[in-house]
């Protein structure tokens, strides 16, 4: 069916705006135990989400030539679409991946008059954890806290999700490791730049194999560690109700059961199947809407549906032509469904909650993330402080030569490499392995350089390296001994700005570089401890050999 026309749009957008609520005066929502609570008057609020971003297909991968278009920049658009998400009773969208070069106060007011919420995924296609090979560096933490600064000042943001699906199958699990890093970092950064307490940090699953262990390894807390590593909310992907299934059917029962005594709130980050569909994935009937807004709202709080824009998966409830929005059948069934829901509220008052921390996975042959340590706090300055400290600096900054200097340094003695190791399963880090790859392989390549006597054949590597005069800048000298001249101490948190933080020693690189370490963040000696340390030398000594012959 057709849609308004755009004079239609501009008239509900005007009313929309008369309203007074904005961006300002919204109450912000805040998670109490399992659940999730206005404010302002503590009513329980249940998620009754669309997710809102046109032409994105988030999976626990980066890729450094994708684009996306930001859904919070562009006014009009959400001038145009706002009208409609109200006809589904939206009161929380969910947005994939933002520019925070751009301004989104226009699209945030409006949806704060919609009294609409969001919640934000903090990576993008370039920049964000990859599932087979995961790293916590500078790049991702100057993206995940360019995003915080951004969004921060909006009080209808709920908060943020550090990883999306970043674990789909049993030989990725030492990836959470590094997306719980990267909560516990965008945690202690919000608190450090005094933001809204009420701002969260959650994780969003697929309904893989390890979701069990998953979900214990993010909320748990080992070593009375408070709720400085936990996330604060759990969103499930879930799409295991087709059709006319059933509550035993779809086994959401079972996940009732299993997140009764989950001590964060759980949502459906991501909810509607479309295979199976009588008619074809525009005609999904939404029937799971009963039972979610019904007897699962004692554990769940309500869900987001994929997806509003229609693109080449067919998950859309709209097609979208300039300024025409046409709505497909299952607009109508989740509008209807919608219609008819009336979950019980409770008031936060009346809620005292009892749900205490799982307890942490341990490793195994399902399982390859140890709970402590995890990897270190990223520390721009630290980046920077070591490589002006250096006497032997990377110059080169093709990305491509890296993986064989690399290889040599680490198997000519892998004392060099401890500084930079990264292995998840022994919960073995080094303290510079959150710099990006041009530091880190400038670190390793001083450690070789002064392991060997500082002769100048030993800063070179076929002219990638250089020797230079180390100097400690103003404000390095603790952080430099608190990291050790092993480079395996800890260092301090930083508690400046992430955008205005003081940079690497290098340009930034894609979080997908090609450039790093092999056996850092791929199967090796210091990676995840898949392969034996055999293997790892038999291929650092093809590089060796090519290295003794530059």
């Amino acid at each position: 069916m057709r849609s308004l026309s755009y004079t239609g749009y501009v008239a509900a957008t005007l009313a929309l705006r008369a309203a007074a609520q904005s961006y300002d005066t919204i109450p912000p929502i805040e998670v109490h135990g399992q659940h999730f609570f206005y404010t302002n008057n503590g009513s329980q609020f249940y998620m009754k989400g669309v997710a809102y971003q046109q032409n994105y297909s988030p999976n626990g991968t980066a890729s450094a030539n994708a684009s996306y278009t930001d859904p919070l920049a562009d006014a009009s658009t959400c001038s145009r679409d706002i009208p409609y998400l109200k006809q589904l009773y939206t009161n929380v969208i969910r947005v994939y991946a933002i520019d925070p070069t751009l301004n989104h106060d226009d699209c945030m007011e409006q949806l704060a008059s919609a009294d609409i919420y969001v919640v934000a995924d903090l990576g993008e296609p370039g920049t964000s954890i990859q599932s087979n090979d995961p790293e916590w560096d500078v790049t991702l933490y100057k993206r995940y806290t360019s995003v915080v600064d951004t969004l921060s000042k909006y009080k209808n943001v709920i908060g943020f999700f550090a990883g999306n699906e970043n674990v789909s199958s049993d030989n990725q699990t030492s990836a959470a490791a590094f997306v719980k890093a990267a909560v516990r970092d965008t945690k202690s950064y919000i608190s450090s730049q005094g933001y809204r307490t009420t701002l969260g940090v959650g994780y969003a699953t697929a309904d893989v194999p390890a979701r069990n262990d998953l979900a214990a390894y993010f909320a748990c807390e080992p070593a009375d560690s408070g709720n400085s590593t936990a996330i604060d909310f759990w969103g499930y992907n879930v799409y295991s109700w087709c059709g006319n299934s059933s509550y035993s059917d779809s086994s959401y029962g079972e996940r009732v059961e299993f997140f009764r005594d989950y001590p964060v709130p759980v949502f459906f980050a991501e909810y509607g199947c479309i295979v199976g569909i009588d008619g074809g994935p525009t005609h999904r009937p939404f029937t799971e809407v009963e039972v979610l807004y019904g007897n699962m709202t004692d554990v769940f709080s309500g869900g987001i549906v994929y997806e509003y824009f229609m693109g080449a998966n067919d998950y859309g409830l709209v097609s979208i032509d300039g300024d025409s929005v046409s709505p497909y059948p299952d607009f109508t069934s989740l509008r209807n469904q919608l219609a008819s829901i009336d979950p019980t509220i409770t008031q936060s008052s009346a809620y005292t909650p009892s749900n205490t921390p799982p307890a942490c996975p341990t490793v195994g042959s399902d399982w390859e993330a140890e709970a402590s340590p995890l990897p270190p706090s990223v520390n721009p300055q630290l980046c920077a402080c070591a490589v002006s400290d250096l006497e032997c600096n990377i110059e080169s900054t093709d990305e491509e030569k890296y993986a064989d200097v690399f290889n040599y340094i680490c198997a000519a003695d892998s004392k060099y490499c401890d500084g930079i190791a990264h292995n998840a399963t022994t919960g073995t880090y080094g303290t510079y392995g959150g710099c990006d790859a041009k530091d880190q392989l400038a670190w390793a390549a001083n450690q070789y350089y002064i392991g060997n006597s500082r002769s100048s054949s030993a800063c070179d590597f076929s002219g990638l390296a250089t020797i230079q005069k180390a100097a400690t800048a103003s404000g390095c000298a603790s952080l430099l001994s608190a990291a050790g001249t092993e480079g395996t101490g800890t260092v301090p948190s930083p508690t400046g700005r992430g955008t205005a933080a003081v940079g690497t020693g290098s340009p930034a690189a894609s979080s997908s570089s090609k450039g790093v370490a092999p056996g850092m963040a791929t199967p090796g000696l210091f990676d995840y401890g898949g392969v034996v340390f055999g293997v790892y030398v038999v291929i650092a000594m093809v590089s060796m050999v090519g290295m003794f012959a530059l």
